[in-house]
């Protein structure tokens, strides 16, 4: 039977790895990756092989040859361009007569091969794909399937919310010939993407084997090390080369002519392998390591848990855990290298030198003698495993955000826009945004960008000017409102929206490979301002108000303006529309920070003192970035983010006769309640922002709704807007002759709970899973986590996106029946988070 192997791979997550080596001849104990998996397939019979090359394919036909060495016969395909995992294997048709088998050449996986051709042969599938259970599947393809193993649903790479199961495509296929009938000659098509989908919706026999056993997609850095611990601890059985040598408690596997010292393998614990003439002196101790072949380790040296390749000079006293070092590397005395670090090849470290936790460090470095290595030396700043939680890239002041972090971020976000395009660039009133901001858009320029710096703006404003024309993105830079050592830049696309997970990863791939885009010295992008910003926003705020109406009831409001951008703007316009405008902490101040909880719960205190003691009709706080808006009534009363959702709601049901609200998965059912009174629809979708704004710009929506006190209404714009927010408050409770007091004693009162139980990463898939399968016999919807309804009332398990928890939402009718749902689900995710832990344990 044949084979197709993908070893075309460039392997960029892996970097600095694959600087001189394509991904599969990575070395895994001391023979290239690709070596273990022609192994296993010719365990398992398959022994003609079609090697899928691309990316520097003359390391790999001189390493495997004709494949007679390793007792099988390959034969090389080289496609001219990228033509994607389907395109490749079609460009290999000629040779692919018969049923086939298709796996990567960077896996490492024990799996019974044999019982997966079984199972394809007994299904009668044109395409069976093998299906494992994984920790994290948020970095695959979930696959969910039905009793019988076919297919009825494809995920490719979920986010949390979306994961109903952690079972997901392991890459490993068997596919009959015809189904490359499917491909078009010479095009660019992927399995997950294109062609599986394809048949299902054409009911093909599409099948999915799901298989037990170890599976590891060695995809960066980390999952090397890990692949590579598996090794040693015995959590994976591959052919190790080497005399095998000690007892029960330790195996030592020595290479061809390599020595421990006097013979004495007391010092070596756990699984040591010592390549060809590699030599270990003195009293080093070994515990779990793989060292390459030609290696000297001089005495008094600590390893544990470290991968040596060929050619390393260790000299003495170092002390490596967790690391891998490339080949020739040549570390001097009492060098100390901690978990997680890369030495890329040929680098050469000088005594007493001190490499910290995470460091990768590429190819023919030079790291002087007592240095601490705190950053990487190719990009200056703390690693970082991914730079975007959702749209926004978040870090510690001059720490992690520092101005060399920013400018080449900024180079990687124009290298993945047009040449000569223009973006928006904007900020809050604090100085280190501005430092910031000043070195990212200089990035921007040397990518031949352009840049209109509307500087210090409030974030409405901003994305007003976006949803226009012009431009083709955004960022606005702000402290961060929930640490003010933290500086948060957001992107933007062209609609004004949050950028998309995958327009992220794409300024991730250029950032972290360094592909940036260099423009001639005389190209580079120019600064230009909008000096009418303000007029544009302004004129659609006017035009989307009742202006008459305001000017008729002149209301006396209360503002608190946190001393930023939006104080140049909202008390002018509130005041034209006729209020009268009680304005506090209007002054913008540039050394001011981000309140905290505390000082916020103050600035609300004294909100609410003034409203009263002036009889004011109500009281609002404003975001420091114009976003966010908290309500105050005219008894003083400061308003939940909850309370204001639904008093907002019912002032739109109670003003507008058509349309609808768009409304996240968790807001309560007096949405519903509310919105049915009026005849007015009720749209749930997912809780993030970019949902909720993309919802928002279908022009039959009147109110979308976060649950943090962020409002939209689309008859003015689709993004979030706490200034026009103050405004429509006020325009809805004249129209309606209402205060807020009254509107919100008159919304249906349910009882509302929420709670957080922490959830590390790995457990998340699983606990999605058992939620799933826990909710089959129930009334269950699934836009956004698991939401489960019973006799009116409901239950929501929500993952959260960005932190290691889940989210456990309970309406009822009665508070007893929302506690005990919320406490019921809360024994459950535990109940589960155990069984999972004990599935882990060996």
């Amino acid at each position: 039977m044949k084979a197709v192997l993908m070893a075309g791979g460039f392997g960029t997550r892996i970097q600095p790895l694959t600087i001189n080596l394509p991904k599969p001849m990575i070395p895994l104990v001391n023979r290239p990756i690709m070596t273990h998996i022609i192994e296993l397939l010719k365990k398992h019979g398959i022994d003609e092989l079609i090697l899928l090359l691309y990316h520097q394919p003359e390391t790999i036909k001189n390493f495997f040859g004709d494949g007679s060495e390793f007792g099988v016969r390959i034969t090389y395909v080289t496609p001219l361009e990228d033509l994607g995992t389907a395109g490749a294997v079609k460009a290999a048709a000629k040779f692919l007569d018969e049923r086939f088998m298709i796996i990567s050449g960077d896996l490492l996986t024990d799996f019974d091969l044999s019982r997966v051709l079984a199972f394809h042969e007994e299904k009668g599938a044109r395409a069976t794909i093998t299906l494992t259970s994984v920790k994290d599947p948020l970095q695959f393809g979930v696959v969910i399937t039905d009793k019988e193993g076919r297919i009825n649903k494809f995920l490719e790479k979920p986010g949390w919310g979306e994961v109903f199961s952690d079972t997901i495509n392991t890459g490993i296929y068997v596919l009959e010939p015809e189904v490359l009938d499917l491909i078009p000659e010479g095009e660019n098509r992927d399995w997950s993407q294109d062609i599986f989908p394809r048949m299902l919706a054409e009911s093909a026999p599409l099948f999915g084997c799901n298989l037990k056993g170890y599976w590891a997609d060695i995809g960066n850095t980390d999952a090397y090390l890990e692949a590579c611990g598996d090794i040693c601890r015995g959590k994976v059985k591959i052919g190790i080369k080497g005399e095998r040598r000690g007892g029960e408690d330790k195996q030592v596997f020595l290479g061809r002519e390599a020595r421990v010292e006097r013979d004495d393998l007391s010092l070596l614990e756990g699984m040591v392998v010592l390549g060809g003439n590699t030599q270990v002196l003195g009293q080093s101790r070994l515990k779990n390591c793989v060292v390459g072949r030609n290696c000297t380790i001089e005495d008094g040296a600590e390893l544990e848990d470290a991968v040596l390749w060929d050619n390393v000079y260790l000299k003495r006293g170092c002390r490596i855990r967790g690391a891998v070092l490339g080949h020739n590397v040549r570390a001097g005395q009492g060098v100390v290298i901690e978990e997680a670090a890369i030495v890329g090849d040929e680098t050469t470290i000088g005594d007493e030198a001190y490499l910290k936790k995470d460091v990768k460090v590429w190819p023919r470095k030079v790291i002087e003698g007592g240095a601490i290595v705190t950053t990487n030396l190719i990009w200056g700043e703390k690693w970082r495993k991914s730079l975007f939680e959702g749209a926004l890239v978040r870090g510690l002041t001059n720490v992690e955000l520092t101005p060399e972090f920013t400018a080449k971020l900024g180079a990687a976000y124009g290298s993945t826009l047009p040449k000569d395009a223009f973006i928006i660039a904007g900020r809050d009133a604090v100085r280190s945004s501005r430092m910031l901001k000043r070195s990212f858009v200089g990035g921007l320029l040397s990518a031949g960008v352009n840049v209109r710096d509307v500087k210090m703006v409030s974030l409405p404003v901003l994305r007003n000017k976006l949803a226009t024309f012009g431009e083709v993105g955004g960022v606005h830079f702000r402290q961060s409102p929930e640490d003010p050592a933290a500086t948060e830049i957001i992107f933007f696309d062209a609609d004004g929206l949050e950028i998309s997970s995958s327009m992220a990863k794409g300024i991730e791939r250029v950032y972290f490979k360094e592909n940036f885009r260099r423009v001639h010295y005389s190209q580079p992008g120019a600064i230009s301002e909008i000096p009418r910003i303000y007029d544009y926003y302004r004129e659609g705020f006017l035009r989307a108000l009742d202006a008459e109406a305001l000017r008729a009831a002149r209301p006396k409001v209360v503002v608190d303006l946190n001393h930023s951008p939006a104080g140049d703007l909202l008390p002018a316009l509130l005041s034209e529309l006729g209020c009268e405008v009680i304005e506090l902490n209007s002054h913008v101040h540039e050394s001011q920070s981000v309140p905290d909880a505390e000082q916020a719960e103050k600035a609300l205190d004294q909100l609410s003192l003034i409203v009263v003691t002036l009889g004011a009709t109500a009281g609002f706080w404003v975001g420091p970035s114009g976003e966010r808006v908290c309500l105050v009534d005219e008894e003083g009363k400061v308003l939940s983010d909850l309370e204001a959702l639904c008093t907002l709601a019912a002032l739109v049901c109670r003003a507008e006769k058509n349309g609808s609200l768009a409304m996240p998965v968790q807001a309560p059912l007096a949405m519903e309640d509310l919105a049915s009174n009026a005849g007015i629809t009720v749209q749930r979708t997912k809780a993030d922002g970019r949902s909720l704004m993309d919802a928002a710009r279908d022009r039959k929506v009147l109110l979308a709704a976060a649950m943090d006190g962020r409002f939209a209404f689309p008859a003015f714009q689709s993004s979030f807007d706490a200034l026009f927010t103050v405004a429509k408050t006020l325009e809805l409770m004249v129209r309606t002759g209402l205060s807020l007091t009254q509107v919100c004693k008159s919304v249906p009162r349910r009882a509302y709970r929420h709670l957080q139980v922490p959830c590390s990463w790995e457990l998340k898939g699983g606990i999605m899973r058992k939620m799933s399968e826990d909710s089959v016999d129930l009334e269950a919807s699934f836009i956004d986590g698991v939401k489960i309804h019973i006799d009116g009332d409901w239950a929501l398990i929500l993952p959260d996106q960005h932190r290691p928890v889940v989210h456990i939402v309970a309406e009822a009718s009665e508070t007893a029946r929302a506690e005990e749902l919320m406490e019921g689900y809360r024994r459950k995710v535990e109940q589960w988070k155990q069984e999972l832990l004990e599935g882990q344990t060996p």
